[in-house]
């Protein structure tokens, strides 16, 4: 093990992980507390015809994927406040078009050969550069906008009338952690795959909630519950010689499932 750690894509694979898990659990937690679980998955699975849709025009399929994953964001968003529409039907109808548009766009694909594995359940040791640049310029991103809109995102979190009637832009706040959720969704594809880039999201963030009722302590818990389920993800899935998208989610749940055995006095405390 210490001799694959030696590498370099391992280590390119570790800093990158580490980073999404980090990520992926910060925003989770505004994820889990505004109940947008659902959203999360549906914006995943939205990148998918951002994919197929970079494969087809010969471009950077992560580029196509900001789009996709933006403009579902927005879409929904749009949709939500224009219409009597609840926000689940309205994923529920993003998410089918866009997978829709994904199968279409393999479809006009001459041969159709493109490997989308890597996509729809994570390659974290293929790992390029540009990868971890992505990372590494997108993580400090979007954890400067949750700094920087702290406060509003708590109070929009926990109480949406009494901040409307404080006079915050709640419509806005929500879009802007729609829009970091898409983010977030993207810099994960890679590390985890579509398929269970939301598990990612809500898992590190579910176990550090039935840890803490503190807001604060658990924007602390989360990062690190998910920083060491990538990392211990990824190390295991080496050992064990498994998918590293798959192991990395298992580790997780697995933490989930101690803090709520936790919680529920299943385990003891000490």
């Amino acid at each position: 093990m210490l001799e694959l750690i030696g590498h370099t894509f391992m280590q390119r694979a570790l800093l990158a992980g580490t980073l999404v898990g980090i990520l992926c659990a910060v925003v989770g937690v505004y994820v889990v507390l505004n109940g947008l679980s659902f959203m999360g998955a549906g914006i995943g699975h939205a990148s998918f015809g951002g994919v197929a849709l970079g494969f087809l025009l010969g471009i950077n399929p992560l580029l196509t994927a900001v789009v996709f994953c933006l403009g579902t964001a927005w879409g929904v968003g749009l949709v939500t406040r224009k219409t009597s529409l609840r926000e689940d039907t309205a994923i529920g109808i993003f998410f089918a078009c866009t997978m829709a548009l994904g199968i279409l766009f393999l479809g006009l694909m001459p041969g159709y050969g493109v490997d989308l594995f890597g996509y729809l359940f994570g390659s974290i040791l293929a790992v390029t550069r540009q990868d971890l640049w992505l990372a590494l310029l997108l993580t400090p991103a979007v954890l400067a906008v949750v700094a920087l809109f702290y406060k509003e995102l708590l109070f929009v979190s926990f109480d949406p009338e009494m901040a409307r009637v404080a006079g915050l832009p709640v419509d806005r706040l929500h879009s802007l952690l729609l829009v970091l959720v898409a983010l977030t969704v993207v810099g994960a594809i890679k590390i985890v795959g579509i398929v269970l880039v939301s598990a990612l999201i809500v898992a590190p963030a579910a176990a550090a909630r039935q840890l803490t009722e503190d807001f604060h302590r658990m924007m602390w818990l989360a990062p690190s519950i998910g920083a060491a389920s990538t990392l211990a993800g990824l190390l295991l899935s080496c050992w064990l010689d498994t998918a590293s998208g798959a192991t990395i989610v298992l580790v997780a749940t697995a933490f989930f499932a101690v803090a709520a055995a936790l919680r529920r006095g299943i385990l003891p405390t000490g």
